[in-house]
């Protein structure tokens, strides 16, 4: 607890005061990565190897934006920051670790951006979604990655709706993961998607005890690769059941 603690007092002044509520949520998912490391450890990997397989296949490389850059321990920044000539990572919080981190290896080409990605102030006033206008403003754009948001949107946006009783939030839900889709896929340049499209509560006799849709009936897209990712390992929550996503990796070369 002493160590969250010194992580959200050192995130809190680098961080702008509308996004500060969201901290807490940060800190809570980089406690729980620490726990289960090694569990989710394949996971991080094969999002980090696909990312590689796919900008070693680009011509092009100038500018690369993340989206959902969240603890990068699933994005190779790396060979991002050596491949591109500018990398941006967007999200709404970049924990004060993250930032010492990126400081250390002295990644001169790497933007932190805050942003909030899922667009449901505009879905809540009937309007169409577009939180990913902003990138018809970044020159010189080669690739755009989903890293692990698209799901985290309709799990951000039903709680807030389910404080607020919303009634419509099953539609609004689907309205923000369409309209991410949507967007990604109407951008003129490469695209990675990474997302977890569902999950399972698994026994310890491997019968499945519950399952749900991520992606709240939104066509799960075509993958190239696909993987379980154990987000909650057996003794986590629970010594009797483990929950395991189903991870969807999608390129589109352009």
């Amino acid at each position: 607890m002493i160590v969250e603690a010194i992580q959200y007092a050192a995130t809190t002044p680098v961080t702008p005061a509308q996004f500060r509520p969201f901290i807490g949520a940060s800190v809570s998912l980089w406690s729980r990565a620490t726990r289960c490391a090694n569990e989710w450890a394949a996971h991080e990997e094969n999002c980090r190897r696909f990312v590689s397989d796919t900008i070693n296949g680009m011509r092009r490389r100038r500018t690369v934006v993340v989206l959902g850059s969240g603890l990068l321990r699933d994005v190779p920044v790396g060979a991002l920051s050596r491949g591109f000539d500018t990398v941006v990572l967007v999200d709404l919080v970049h924990l004060a670790s993250v930032r010492m981190w990126l400081k250390a290896r002295r990644f001169g080409n790497v933007r932190l951006f805050h942003r909030d990605l899922a667009g449901l102030e505009d879905a809540l006033d009937g309007k169409q979604p577009e939180s990913l206008s902003f990138l018809r403003q970044v020159p010189y754009l080669d690739l755009v990655i989903s890293a692990n948001l698209l799901s985290q949107i309709g799990v951000g946006a039903e709680r807030r709706l389910e404080q607020n009783n919303d009634t419509k939030r099953a539609e609004v839900v689907r309205k923000l993961i369409h309209a991410h889709l949507r967007d990604l896929d109407a951008l003129p340049c490469s695209t990675i998607l990474l997302t977890d499209a569902s999950y399972s509560v698994l026994g310890r006799s491997g019968k499945r005890l519950e399952s749900e849709d991520l992606l709240h009936g939104m066509p799960v897209p075509d993958a190239d690769e696909r993987w379980p990712w154990p987000v909650v390992p057996f003794g986590e929550q629970s010594r009797d059941y483990q929950v395991v996503h189903d991870v969807v990796a999608k390129r589109v070369l352009r």
